[in-house]
């Protein structure tokens, strides 16, 4: 799940980087003073734009896919408690 939501964080910041290209053509000609000067900071920003679109698809996805987890883990648990469970069946030892 990390792999597909910075994939997606990925995929944002080249589309926000290439908007911002389009924008910002008319700094077109001043582009080498401002990356010698200005480089690290552009380039950490857009790092952090990285890792905080990471954490929110993170949670998005947690929040979408993993809702009802527990009570289906807790239902599974309470199957496999019974006497009549599908494991006994298949002759695998629960304990």
């Amino acid at each position: 799940m990390i792999a597909n939501t910075a994939f997606l964080a990925l995929i944002t910041v080249f589309l926000v980087a290439g908007w911002l290209a389009g924008e910002l053509s008319f700094l077109a000609p001043y582009k080498g003073p401002l990356f010698a000067r200005h480089g690290w900071l552009i380039g950490a920003t857009v790092l952090v734009l990285f890792f905080n679109l990471t954490a929110l698809y993170y949670h998005a996805a947690r929040w979408l896919f993993l809702r009802d987890t527990g009570s289906k883990l807790l239902h599974i648990d309470k199957q496999l408690g019974t006497a009549d469970a599908a494991i006994k069946d298949i002759g695998i030892n629960s304990n």
